[in-house]
């Protein structure tokens, strides 16, 4: 099992942007589906006290619900993207 959990929402160009990030570093994650209608995303909102998405769990490094696509993009990079 990855490390990484990634909440997102299909057609979600800000969730998109992640999995390219994602993708470019070759990581794992799980990725799980939040449903369209923000009031049914608890699971998401338990995370990372609301409901927006994308939202990324990183047990290894105790992340626990970081919001925004940018600040997600730009962790990703600093925390596994190469030293060259």
């Amino acid at each position: 099992m990855s490390n990484l959990v990634l909440y997102e929402l299909e057609g979600c160009p800000f969730c998109t942007k992640v999995r390219n990030k994602l993708a470019e570093l070759d990581l794992e994650y799980e990725s799980r589906k939040v449903p369209r209608s923000h009031s049914e995303r608890t699971e998401v909102k338990e995370v990372s006290g609301q409901t927006g998405v994308p939202v990324l769990v990183d047990e290894k490094h105790d992340v626990h619900g970081m919001p925004e696509s940018d600040d997600i993009v730009a962790y990703l990079e600093e925390t596994y993207g190469s030293a060259s």
